[in-house]
């Protein structure tokens, strides 16, 4: 980290990352991020979607996993009704 800057927390639980760090991150409006929290250290990672043509190569190996550990279509379907009925 070589620049710090301060800031606060708002009464909606809001906080604002200073402009210097926004324009040198090139963080825009909309921007996610991942929030991890342990103590009194909140880390925020910004989020980057894979870009299309990434996503049918990551589809690919998540079902070569899922098949690999014996993961079957009517078992994600069933747990998704258990989550849901626990709401």
């Amino acid at each position: 980290m070589t620049n710090a800057a301060t800031t606060t927390l708002s009464s909606k639980g809001q906080i604002v990352i200073p402009e210097e760090i926004r324009l040198r991150l090139g963080l825009k409006a909309g921007v996610q991020f991942v929030v991890v929290a342990d103590r009194d250290v909140v880390i925020l990672k910004v989020l980057d979607p894979p870009a299309l043509g990434e996503f049918a190569s990551l589809v690919a190996e998540a079902r070569k996993a899922a098949k690999r550990s014996g993961l079957r279509q009517g078992d994600v379907s069933t747990a998704i009704t258990k989550v849901r009925r626990g709401r």
